[in-house]
């Protein structure tokens, strides 16, 4: 890795630097963290920060149009869509090193709304990709603004991994024609292997096409583990120098990107019809969940790297104000880079001006030399987004994930399965449900025990885990190891009846381990007070023990808690033991000394 972190601000060993909240700055500067870094810019950065802008257009350009192709739009959109978004965020985005733009991981989302819709007229596909764009950016905004940062998390690894796989499985299938050469009616990644199997055994390959993209493809592959080697660059240029040279457009039909429009993108409104609504905002949301999940995982391990904090909230701000600029300056969905990111931290980026240097190159291009890269061939552009799919495919945790938990393995694979089935939207939504199920499915059905005394070992425990735990004459200790509510809320009032039939004896007490139950809402609080009845109908009395004050604070709006009274709540499990034996003279042994 590069000294690009050891000149960057950094914490005291043992201590976390954390950048200022939104919230502690004043009106519309909160909003803005790109101008709190420049107010605090060092001239030291200068130098690093216009290396590695220099070092990152290398990327943007080659990288930017392969992405705008594989995402059904002219490959000119896609510099468009790099250039404005580097400025959004530079000025409200909090990762100083984070790099956006075009991305693979978002091509089969776009792809699956565009192609359909235009039916082949560009102009059209980039409108529609245009107000992709600003619907994901405005529900980036909007989910930022409320804090709902947090959403993504809701989605675990392997559910990210399954849905990622399978975009990347998309993304891979949908470069093949290109590669080849040819070009097919796309109806679903499953249906386009047959149709692209059947085109190659029918001769309708272009081999020298497909010779120039699996060099490049190559040479890519080859040169990517060094760091200090623009490996896209140098495949791009050898493919692009090839084609011209040879001047094989002409002399073998191989398919080139040709001269590209001269000037800098203009602000547009990306007007769409009443019928593109709907697919528009699926495939919008689609785009802001995808975009987000990764953005949030590439800006936390940064913020690792170099012992910041950065708000997840602002970091969807920041994303957000990057789409909508994309989606009114004539670009289309972007996210952050996984592959580009790495190359600016290691030519020594410090701070968001290398993506404003960068920014400002791609324009320059557009405005001196649009004709530069017009020999570039397609299928080397399909190359670079195979090379691209390739790398966010998931194996090696997903075999650490199969050794330790198979369901959630078989999860990951359902979703894949879903997004190379169903399509990269219809694969996302099906993601989604089984992330809810599975969040659900763990408070549903969650763990509860029956607690007795286990010799030799402090506390009290499971009596399943510990056979020889003996139980307190006439006490039930009942441990429910989740939050109380809807879902779960008639499962409780079921084991807690069951562990008091199951007792050896009379019960008198019933006592709730409550220490793991983080919340209550008002159908488990209406369950309580029926158990309550229920219990004291036939002499059991019913208490909790190590409840957090914030649930007892609901149990009082709900009035529970001065039905049951003050006295049914105990400190420890220790203390409620304690009373039992004083008020019912049992003789405990040693139990009255017993705590957790």
């Amino acid at each position: 890795m590069s000294d690009s972190s050891s000149s960057s601000p950094q914490a005291e060993p043992g201590r976390v630097l954390r950048l200022p909240k939104t919230t502690d700055q004043v009106g519309w500067m909160r909003w803005l963290p790109g101008l709190h870094t420049l107010r605090r810019y060092e001239t030291a950065w200068l130098r690093h920060d216009i290396v590695a802008g220099l070092v990152l257009t290398t990327m943007l350009v080659p990288v930017g149009i392969a992405y705008a192709v594989a995402s059904g739009v002219p490959g000119i959109y896609g510099l468009y869509a790099t250039i404005v978004p580097l400025l959004a965020y530079a000025l409200f985005g909090p990762s100083r090193i984070l790099v956006l733009g075009p991305d693979s991981s978002l091509a089969a989302v776009i792809l699956a709304v565009v192609l359909p819709l235009s039916a082949g007229d560009p102009l059209r596909a980039v409108t529609l990709a245009s107000m992709m764009a600003v619907v994901s950016g405005l529900v980036c905004i909007l989910a930022g603004i409320a804090r709902l940062g947090f959403i993504t998390e809701l989605l675990s690894k392997p559910i990210r991994y399954g849905y990622m796989n399978g975009i990347a499985l998309t993304v891979l299938i949908s470069q093949l024609p290109k590669l080849f050469g040819f070009s097919i009616e796309s109806s679903g990644p499953l249906r386009n292997i047959w149709a692209i199997a059947n085109a190659v055994l029918d001769g309708r390959s272009n081999w020298t096409a497909f010779m120039v993209g699996a060099g490049t493809l190559t040479v890519i592959l080859l040169l990517k583990s060094r760091q200090r080697l623009p490996a896209i660059l140098i495949a791009v240029i050898g493919a692009t120098v090839v084609v011209g040279t040879l001047d094989l457009a002409a002399r073998a039909d191989v398919s080139v990107l040709g001269p590209l429009p001269q000037g800098l993108p203009a602000f547009a409104i990306p007007w769409i019809t009443y019928a593109d609504i709907a697919p528009i905002l699926i495939g919008g949301c689609a785009v802001a969940l995808v975009s987000f999940a990764d953005t949030s995982v590439l800006s936390r391990v940064y913020a690792a790297r170099t012992h910041t904090y950065v708000d997840p909230n602002q970091e969807m701000v920041g994303l957000g104000v990057a789409n909508l600029a994309a989606g009114f300056f004539q670009g289309f969905p972007i996210s952050s880079s996984s592959s580009r990111t790495p190359v600016a931290e290691a030519a020594g980026a410090r701070t968001h001006l290398t993506g404003v240097v960068g920014a400002l190159v791609v324009a320059l291009l557009l405005v001196v030399a649009p004709n530069l890269l017009r020999h570039l061939p397609t299928s080397a552009l399909a190359a670079v987004v195979i090379t691209s799919a390739i790398g966010l495919i998931e194996v090696i945790d997903l075999r650490r994930i199969y050794r330790i938990q198979r369901w959630e393995f078989w999860l990951s694979i359902v979703c894949t399965v879903g997004v190379a089935v169903l399509g990269a939207i219809p694969g996302i939504g099906l993601a989604i449900v089984i992330a809810v199920i599975e969040f659900l499915w763990d408070g549903w059905r969650p763990y509860s025990a029956v607690l007795g005394r286990a010799e030799g070992v402090e506390g009290y425990h499971d009596i399943t885990r510990y056979p020889d735990a003996k139980q307190v004459p006439g006490l039930v200790l009942f441990r429910w190891d989740a939050p109380l509510f809807f879902a779960n809320a008639e499962l409780f009032h079921e084991r807690v009846l069951d562990a008091v039939a199951a007792s050896p004896g009379q019960v008198r007490w019933l006592v709730v381990a409550a220490e793991p139950v983080t919340s209550v809402d008002i159908t488990s609080a209406d369950m309580l007070a029926e158990l309550d009845e229920s219990l004291h109908a036939i002499g059991i009395e019913l208490c909790f023990a190590e409840m957090k004050d914030p649930v007892k604070d609901k149990l009082k709006r709900f009035g529970l808690f001065v039905r049951l009274g003050e006295g049914a709540f105990f400190p420890t499990v220790g203390a409620a033991v304690s009373n039992y034996l004083n008020i019912h003279g049992v003789d405990g042994g040693d139990w009255k000394d017993r705590r957790l």
